[in-house]
């Protein structure tokens, strides 16, 4: 078998009260969950200004 790093940009609305960080571990959480990949991280956030 290969392995192959694939890269994803992710856009989510949340509530002020919701943490970027903490919606990113859950997104890797279940991708590692349903796809069984190896590892899952997120690097980093940016805020979208309006």
């Amino acid at each position: 078998m290969i392995r192959t790093n694939l890269f994803f940009k992710v856009e989510v609305e949340h509530d002020r009260d919701e943490q970027p960080d903490r919606l990113g571990r859950e997104i890797c959480r279940q991708i590692m969950k349903f796809y069984g990949v190896r590892e899952a991280e997120l690097t980093h956030f940016t805020k979208a200004e309006d």
